[in-house]
């Protein structure tokens, strides 16, 4: 996991960088990020094309083309690391029309009444409006 960014009451911002910490998010916390998360993967590595496709280098740069790529996942950490929000942001933090940013708790559970200012600190990290109709699907 990658540091983004602190939170309020201690509590800090992680990218989900693994298929691995994927999976421990998702066992974590009761839902599926790890299927989201290896879907986007795959797209993004279908979407690669290497300047020279024959080439032995041809996957040189893969990696930095995925993580350009693929939207961010990330998890809300408290201080004893317990998990306690799973998100899913646009590539890189930048806003993209049509894109559905997804917050939730442990469960799918709506995480803004407990973890509403953790989620404002990041919105304001990655100039991001991350307010609760948009981004917690199941409260609509």
């Amino acid at each position: 996991m990658q540091y983004v960014c602190d939170a309020p009451n201690g509590k800090t911002w992680f990218r989900i960088e693994t298929e691995g910490e994927a999976a421990h998010e998702s066992r974590l916390m009761s839902h599926t990020v790890e299927k989201y998360f290896r879907r986007e993967r795959e797209k993004a590595v279908q979407s690669w094309r290497p300047e020279r496709p024959n080439a032995i280098e041809r996957d040189i740069g893969l990696e930095a083309h995925v993580q350009r790529e693929m939207p961010l996942f990330l998890t809300l950490r408290d201080r004893e690391g317990n998990a306690l929000t799973t998100a899913m942001l646009p590539p890189g933090g930048n806003d993209r029309d049509g894109f559905r940013m997804i917050i939730v708790a442990a469960s799918n559970a709506d995480p803004y009444p407990q973890q509403g200012a953790a989620i404002a600190a990041l919105g304001a990290h990655f100039g991001l409006t991350l307010n609760r109709d948009r981004c917690f699907p199941y409260g609509r």
